[in-house]
């Protein structure tokens, strides 16, 4: 398969666009403590990103079904007091703006909460600029599993292969992967650049405003997807093919 024309890319919100992962880090830090599984850090960390189920049962172990809901709703206690502190990284507009003038579809393709990704999408105040979002609510699994970039690339209106998926965590790189999609990894989350890349991301910035310069230096074309490998070419095929059959379903039955 020969190199793609870019016609969308799909942004993780958290700890790509927006400066948050720690303040989630010290929230479900808390929220361990206080339901009586304290859990290190640095262990917490290694975990944002992942679909909350799964971020539960990684932490809390065997204790995840009887402490989990209840660590949850400790998490959201302490997150939200922190929200005023939520910042935008340096180039983050920018960079929406630029491709979408570039004519470009952007997609926010995160599994945040409707709660969080209100405060995210208000802080990054790219509105005017986006195609469309996703959120927790759009898929019954999140990352890794690769449903969410499904969901985005339907939104975009556009094929794996048409699509660049930018994250800061192996846990993008893989849903991505998964999905068919090539990946560009950021280092702004705290995941070093030799975990991105065994994740499958095929280039690593330091952060959304080192991606703006190369886009504003090479247009939007740095990014676009190269030659697919066999295996993801299959699952690209493959992910069009099932949202095909769910298109033909919700038709017949619309």
């Amino acid at each position: 398969m020969a190199t793609s024309t870019l016609r969308a890319v799909l942004f993780d919100i958290d700890g790509t666009l927006v400066d948050s992962n720690y303040l989630h880090v010290d929230a479900w830090v808390r929220a361990f403590a206080d339901v009586g599984h304290p859990v290190d850090a640095w262990r917490v960390h290694r975990a944002i990103g992942l679909d909350s189920s799964k971020l539960l049962e990684d932490l809390l172990g065997d204790e995840a079904e009887k402490l989990g809901d209840r660590a949850k709703e400790k998490h959201t206690e302490y997150y939200e007091p922190l929200i005023p502190r939520l910042r935008r990284f340096d180039g983050a507009r920018e960079l929406i703006q630029t491709l979408h003038d570039a004519g470009v579809r952007v997609v926010l393709a995160t599994s945040a909460p409707p709660e969080e990704f209100e405060a995210l999408q208000k802080c990054l105040d790219a509105d005017e600029f986006l195609h469309a979002a996703t959120t927790a609510d759009d898929v019954e699994t999140a990352k890794p599993d690769p449903d969410i970039i499904g969901t985005a690339l339907e939104r975009a209106g556009v094929g794996a292969d048409e699509a660049v998926m930018i994250g800061d965590t192996r846990w993008d790189a893989e849903a991505a992967g998964r999905a068919g999609v090539r990946s560009i990894g950021v280092l702004s989350g705290g995941i070093g650049t030799d975990e991105l890349q065994q994740a499958g991301v095929a280039e690593v910035f330091d952060d959304v405003a080192s991606i703006l310069d190369a886009v504003r230096a090479n247009g939007p074309a740095v990014l676009a997807p190269a030659e697919l490998s066999p295996a993801d070419a299959d699952r690209a095929a493959t992910l069009d093919g099932l949202r095909s059959i769910r298109a033909l379903g919700e038709n017949l039955h619309g």
